[in-house]
């Protein structure tokens, strides 16, 4: 087969695969054009062996990934350890009384492993390691699922806020 004719009948399917990794429609047409431009080099060490799609689709998800690396965000340590706009240092909060016993209310009232992480950490002031370990997850999902808490806490402070005004 000419590799015209493996163009012209594997784009379509290679584009559908990058779009599937990528979600952006410029950004998997420019994978599904490189990879077509990788397959053209590498055309004589193909063997036809093998599916000529399973083998443009190796060719795409590498080429993604290959992307991925090139475009990796970089983020400072301050960036990470600000709070974002909008969220209440629900941590300092606690230390008054009529505040801690809303949040008390609201966590009383919140969904699980929110509730239980939120708790663990900001009274059991357990670490994330241990928070992870204890539900048999990693540091990083005890992290995420305290942050996620923290907004829902946060919205619901905000929220009562604006109900005294």
């Amino acid at each position: 087969m000419e590799f015209e004719e493996i163009y012209r009948r594997y784009f379509r399917d290679v584009y559908r695969f990058c779009l599937g990794l990528t979600q952006d429609g410029p950004l998997a047409e420019e994978i599904a054009q490189d990879t077509f431009f990788k397959a053209l080099k590498a055309v004589d060490g193909f063997d036809g062996s093998k599916d000529v799609r399973a083998w443009l689709f190796t060719i795409a998800r590498n080429a993604f990934y290959s992307h991925c690396r090139r475009h990796r965000r970089t983020v400072p340590l301050e960036e990470l350890a600000q709070e974002p706009p909008g969220i209440v240092r629900i941590e300092e909060k606690v230390e008054d009384g009529e505040t801690a016993f809303a949040i008390h209310q609201f966590l009383h009232g919140m969904a699980e492993p929110y509730k239980e992480v939120f708790t663990l950490r900001v009274f059991g002031e357990l670490p994330y390691e241990k928070i992870g370990r204890l539900f048999g997850k990693s540091a990083g999902w005890a992290r995420v699922t305290f942050y996620r808490a923290k907004v829902q806490i946060s919205e619901h402070m905000e929220a009562m806020e604006h109900e005294g005004d």
